[in-house]
């Protein structure tokens, strides 16, 4: 005889209790099995409900971008459409548009051509009164200066106390590469006076001879250490320039007919510039 068989048989047979028990566990264990299988039964059931609603989202997505990207698709090629016929357009119109100026270049050229002959015309009576201004204005400016040089100058500036006696016409010095030319000037042992002479004076005239007035003994060092006093000299001009003139310390002479004079007010007194 066996040992289990021995154990058996040593044990007895189970009894109704026992039986009983050991249906309960075995009836626990299949609610359980059963349980755990209705469970993941229900998973697989959510799980694929889930995947099957994740691809109807998706297949959503996707035919709406499909019918998204179709639209921009269409809209591009109206699109299209539209810059084709509006191109064609502006080429239709940019073929009348050269028909029109070649047209046009037609006329002017037969209009230039009648100005060019006029203009010539007119070139030859401008070129002719020029010549004519440019003598006058050359002839009154000589007289001027003749007046000046040979005889007015002098006296006049000894009336006003300035004793010079010698005077020297269209004075030139350089410095640096810079040119300077004065027209006309009057000296004596102590005293320089720099005469800038204007058929016509302009306000900016006396401006431009006010700046570079002080620069004269640089260019023209043989003067350097005498007072420095300034004059223009002119035939036309506004009583505002003279009285500009007058301000900024400058002698203003007036040509009249053959002669000239000192229009300052006799208790003048002038600037001096260096």
């Amino acid at each position: 005889m066996s040992t289990t068989d021995s154990d058996a048989g040593a044990s007895g047979p189970a009894t109704i209790e026992e039986i009983q028990e050991s249906l309960r566990q075995t009836a626990a264990l299949m609610a359980e099995m059963r349980a755990e299988l209705k469970e993941r039964d229900e998973r697989a059931r959510r799980q694929a409900r889930e995947r099957e609603e994740e691809e109807r989202r998706r297949a959503k997505e996707r035919e709406e971008e499909a019918r998204r990207r179709a639209k921009e698709r269409d809209e591009r090629a109206r699109e299209r459409d539209r810059r084709a016929r509006e191109w064609h357009e502006r080429v239709r119109e940019w073929e009348e548009e050269d028909i029109e100026r070649h047209r046009r270049v037609m006329q002017e050229n037969e209009k230039a051509k009648a100005l060019r002959e006029e203009t010539a015309l007119q070139m030859k009576e401008t070129d002719r009164r020029l010549k004519k201004a440019e003598a006058m204005f050359t002839s009154q400016w000589g007289k001027l200066m003749e007046s000046l040089v040979n005889g007015d100058l002098v006296p006049l500036l000894n009336e006003r106390g300035i004793e010079v006696d010698t005077t020297h016409q269209r004075r030139r010095g350089r410095r640096n590469g810079e040119h300077f030319e004065i027209d006309i000037v009057a000296v004596n042992g102590r005293e320089v006076v720099v005469v800038e002479v204007k058929t016509t004076l302009r306000s900016e005239d006396v401006t431009e001879f006010l700046a570079k007035l002080p620069e004269f003994p640089d260019f023209c060092k043989e003067y350097r250490g005498r007072r420095l006093l300034g004059a223009v000299a002119y035939l036309d001009s506004d009583a505002s320039v003279t009285r500009y003139a007058e301000r900024q310390g400058l002698f203003v002479i007036r040509a009249t007919g053959s002669s000239a004079s000192i229009i300052n007010p006799l208790d003048f007194e002038p600037r001096v510039f260096g």
